[in-house]
C-alpha cells in the first residue's frame, strides 16, 4: 500500500530557512567592515568641510585686515629692533613710509608679469639715516637696458606698502643669484648677492608716481589677492559625507529588502511542502 505523505521540505535541508534569514559569522564580518568603513569616511568627510569653514572665516578675517592696513595713513617702516618680529599674517601689505638714498649701483631685476605685459621689477637697495638698507620695489620697468639712469639723487621719500621676502624663486626656476637672474624678490639673497649688510627681511612696493622721470619704473601694480575657495572645498567635502550616508542607507535598505524576500520565499516553500 502506498503512502499518501508528502515530503514536508523539497529537499531542503534543516535550518535552511534560518540560513536564508540571517547572514552567517563571514558575512556578518564583512557587513560590520563595510559599516567601519562607512563611518570613518563620512566623519572624515564632514571633518574636512568643518576645517574648511574654519578656514573661510579666516581667510575673509585675514582679507579686512589686510584692507585696513592697505587704506591706512602711513607709518613709519619697521627698523632693526623690530625686525625679529615681522610676519607675512602682522605685516602684509601695511602702509609704511620710510626716507633714504637710493644705491643705483645695486639695482635689481626680478623678472614679472604684470598688466602691463612682462618684464621687471627694478630694486634698488635704500640707504637709511641709521645705516640700515631698505629694498625698494620702484616698480616695473619693460626692458634690462637703462635701468640706473632713471634713479633719483640725494634724499628720497618713499611711500608703499610693506612686503615679506618672497624665498625660493619662481615656478619651477630657481634663482642665480652668480649671473644675477632672479624670478622671486628674496631680499636676504638680494642684499648677500650684493655684500649689503644690515639689510631689512621684507621689501617695500612703492606707490605709484613716486618717481616722475619719464623713463622711471610704474610704480603701484601690486595685485592684492587672496584665493579664497574654501565655501566650494567645503560644500564639496560635506557633498561627498552625504553621498556616502546616502550609499550606505541605500546598501542597507537593499539588503533588508532581498533578506525579506528570501525568508517569503522560505516560508511559501515551506507551507507548499506541508501541503
Amino acid at each position: 500500500m502506498m503512502s499518501n505523505t508528502r515530503p514536508s521540505n523539497t529537499g531542503r535541508a534543516p535550518g535552511a530557512a534560518s540560513q536564508d534569514a540571517a547572514p552567517g559569522p563571514r558575512g556578518m564580518a564583512v557587513r560590520y567592515a563595510l559599516a567601519l568603513l562607512a563611518g570613518i569616511l563620512f566623519a572624515g568627510f564632514c571633518a574636512l568641510g568643518t576645517w574648511q569653514v574654519k578656514r573661510l572665516f579666516w581667510k575673509l578675517d585675514l582679507i579686512e585686515r589686510v584692507e585696513q592696513r592697505v587704506h591706512a595713513p602711513a607709518t613709519d617702516a619697521p627698523g632693526p629692533a623690530a625686525w625679529a618680529s615681522i610676519t607675512q599674517q602682522t605685516d602684509e601689505y601695511r602702509h609704511v613710509r620710510l626716507s633714504g638714498t637710493y644705491l643705483p649701483i645695486f639695482n635689481t631685476l626680478v623678472q614679472a608679469t604684470t598688466a602691463l605685459g612682462s618684464g621687471y621689477w627694478l630694486m634698488t637697495p635704500l640707504r637709511l639715516a641709521d645705516g640700515s638698507t631698505v629694498l625698494v620695489n620702484r616698480g616695473f620697468v619693460p626692458k634690462r637696458e637703462g635701468i640706473a639712469a632713471s634713479t633719483p639723487a640725494g634724499i628720497v621719500h618713499v611711500d608703499g606698502l610693506l612686503r615679506v621676502s618672497e624665498t625660493g624663486g619662481g615656478f619651477l626656476r630657481e634663482n642665480s643669484p652668480a649671473t644675477q637672474h632672479w624670478y622671486s624678490r628674496d631680499v636676504a639673497a638680494i642684499g648677500a648677492s650684493h655684500m649689503l649688510t644690515n639689510v631689512a627681511p621684507y621689501f617695500v612696493d612703492a606707490k605709484a608716481k613716486s618717481e616722475t622721470a619719464s623713463d622711471a619704473p610704474v610704480g603701484g601694480l601690486t595685485v592684492i589677492s587672496f584665493h579664497n575657495n574654501h565655501l566650494v572645498y567645503a560644500l564639496t567635502w560635506f557633498a561627498l559625507a552625504l553621498m556616502v550616508a546616502g550609499i550606505t542607507w541605500w546598501i542597507v535598505r537593499e539588503d533588508k529588502r532581498r533578506r525579506a524576500r528570501r525568508r517569503a520565499g522560505t516560508q511559501e516553500s515551506d507551507h507548499a511542502g506541508q501541503d
